[in-house]
C-alpha cells in the first residue's frame, strides 16, 4: 500500500458520516442556543465590519485587521480549486450541502471567536494568545485536549495553509503559464517569508490591504461572466437542488455521484473552504484590540458570509453555468476552463492570478495560526523555527502531487475540528450567557 492510498483511506473516515454529522450539528446547535443570531444579526455584524471604528482595547491589531487576517486564510484555493473539485467528485449538487455548511458555520465561527477573546491571554513578549488551545484549557478545564488541538493545529498548517496553496498556484502556473512547479514554489516561498517573519502586525497591515482587492479583483471577473451567463442561472440552480438529493449520473467527463458523495465533498470542501468548526480563525480573531467578545464574534461570522456565500457560490454558477462541469475536468483547471469559456485569454488569467493572490493570502494566515499553536506548545522560543519551516514546506509543495495533498490537508483539518467541536459544545453555554449578557446591556 502506497502512502497516497493510506492517506485517501485515512481521509475517507475522518471525513465519514460522523464526522460530517458533528460539525454540522454543532452548527445547528449553536443556531438553535444563540436564537439563529446568524440571521437575526446579520446586518449589524456587516455594519461593524465596514464601520471599522477604533477602539482602545488590549489586542495586537484592529477587529477589521484580525478579520482580514482570518478571511486572507479562508479566501484560497478552497474558493477556485475545492468548489471545482467539490462538483467534480460530488456533482452539483455539493454546492447545496455548501451552503448549509456555511449557514450552521456561521453560528459556529461566531461561538469560536467569543470564545477566543474571552480566554485569550498576554504571551511574556506582550502579544495576545487565543484560540481552541486556550479554551479547551481554561474553559472546558481540558489541557490535554487543548494541547492536541495545538499539536493538529501547527501539522495542519503545514496542509491546507501551505502545501495545498503552492501546489494549486503552481498546477495553475504550469498550465496557464506554463512556469515551472519550482520555480512557483520558490518566489512563493520568498515572498511569504518577506511577511511572515515579521509576525502578526506585519500580517495585519499587509491582509487589510490585500484581502479587499484580490477579493473585488475575483468576483468582479466572475460577476461579468455571470452577467453574460444570466439566462443559465437558473438551470443552474436547479441542478443543485436536484442533485442535492438526489444522484448524478455519469455525463461526458463525470464520473457521477450519490447523495451521499454530494453531502460529504460538499461540506468538507465547505468546510475547507470557509474553516468553520476547525478552530484556526479565532485564533485571528484572538488577537484583535477589543475588549468585547460578542462584537468580535458578529465580525467573525461574517467571514464565511463572504467566504462561501458569496465567493465560492460565484465560482460554482459560473462553472456550471460553462457547461463544463461535466468535463473531466477537476481542482483550478476546471475553474479556469469554464472562465476561458466566458473570458476567452482573459480568463484563465484572472483565475491564474486570483489563485496565486488567494493562495498567497491563506500561506500569510495560516502561518500565523500555526505559529500559535506551535508556540503553546514548546513555548516563544518555536517560533522563528516554524516561520522558516513553514516557508520551506511552501516550496516543498509545489512539487508534490495534486491528491496525496488535499488527502493530507482534509485529515489533519479534521483531526483539529474534533477537539474544537468538543469544545465548542460543552462552552456553549458559556457563549449565550456571554450573547445575552451584551444584548441585555445595550437594551439596558
Amino acid at each position: 500500500m502506497t502512502f497516497q492510498t493510506l492517506m485517501a483511506q485515512v481521509n475517507a473516515f475522518v471525513w465519514g458520516p460522523v464526522m460530517l454529522a458533528f460539525l454540522v450539528g454543532t452548527g445547528l446547535l449553536l443556531t438553535v442556543r444563540l436564537g439563529g443570531i446568524q440571521l437575526r444579526h446579520l446586518p449589524r455584524a456587516l455594519r461593524l465590519v465596514f464601520s471599522r471604528c477604533a477602539e482602545e482595547a488590549q489586542g495586537d491589531i484592529s477587529p477589521f485587521q484580525a478579520l482580514t487576517t482570518a478571511l486572507a486564510a479562508t479566501i484560497g484555493t478552497g474558493n477556485i480549486a475545492g468548489v471545482a473539485t467539490a462538483i467534480y467528485l460530488g456533482g452539483p449538487g455539493a454546492v447545496f450541502w455548501m451552503w448549509v455548511c456555511a449557514l450552521f458555520g456561521m453560528a459556529t465561527k461566531y461561538a469560536e471567536a467569543v470564545l477566543a477573546v474571552h480566554y485569550r491571554q498576554h504571551l511574556p513578549d506582550g502579544t495576545m494568545q487565543g484560540g481552541p488551545m486556550r479554551y479547551l484549557a481554561q474553559g472546558l478545564n481540558a489541557p490535554w485536549l487543548g494541547l492536541l488541538f495545538a499539536v493538529m493545529g501547527s501539522l495542519a498548517a503545514f496542509g491546507i495553509g501551505s502545501m495545498v496553496q503552492s501546489n494549486s498556484v503552481a498546477v495553475a502556473l504550469q498550465e496557464t503559464f506554463q512556469v515551472p512547479p519550482l520555480v512557483t514554489g520558490l518566489l512563493l516561498g520568498l515572498c511569504s517569508a518577506v511577511v511572515i517573519i515579521g509576525g502578526i502586525r506585519r500580517i495585519g497591515r499587509v491582509t487589510e490591504k490585500l484581502v479587499p482587492i484580490m477579493a473585488l479583483f475575483y468576483v468582479g471577473g466572475a460577476a461579468i461572466i455571470l452577467v453574460k451567463n444570466a439566462g443559465a442561472i437558473p438551470g443552474a440552480l436547479a441542478l443543485i437542488l436536484e442533485h442535492a438529493f438526489s444522484p448524478a449520473a455519469a455525463s461526458g467527463g463525470f464520473a457521477g455521484s450519490s447523495v451521499a458523495m454530494a453531502i460529504r465533498f460538499g461540506v468538507a470542501r465547505g468546510v475547507f473552504s470557509n474553516e468553520a468548526g476547525l478552530g484556526s480563525a479565532p485564533i485571528a480573531h484572538a488577537a484583535a484590540r477589543t475588549s468585547s467578545p460578542v462584537r468580535q464574534g458578529l465580525v467573525a461570522m461574517t467571514g464565511v458570509f463572504f467566504d462561501t456565500l458569496i465567493i465560492c457560490t460565484m465560482t460554482a454558477l459560473v462553472i456550471l453555468t460553462s457547461g463544463l462541469w461535466d468535463s473531466g475536468k477537476s481542482s483550478s483547471a476546471l475553474t479556469a476552463l469554464a472562465f476561458e469559456a466566458a473570458l476567452p485569454e482573459a480568463g484563465a488569467i484572472i483565475v491564474a492570478l486570483g489563485l496565486v493572490v488567494f493562495a498567497y493570502s491563506t500561506m500569510l494566515g495560516w502561518a500565523y495560526y500555526g505559529e500559535q499553536c506551535i508556540e503553546y506548545v514548546f513555548g516563544l522560543r518555536a517560533r522563528m523555527p516554524y516561520r522558516y519551516l513553514f516557508c520551506a514546506v511552501i516550496i516543498w509543495g509545489a512539487l508534490q502531487k495534486i491528491g496525496l495533498v488535499w488527502d493530507f490537508s482534509d485529515t489533519m483539518n479534521g483531526a483539529m475540528a474534533i477537539p474544537n467541536l468538543i469544545g465548542l459544545i460543552g462552552l456553549s453555554g458559556v457563549v449565550t450567557r456571554l450573547t445575552r449578557e451584551f444584548f441585555a446591556a445595550e437594551r439596558a
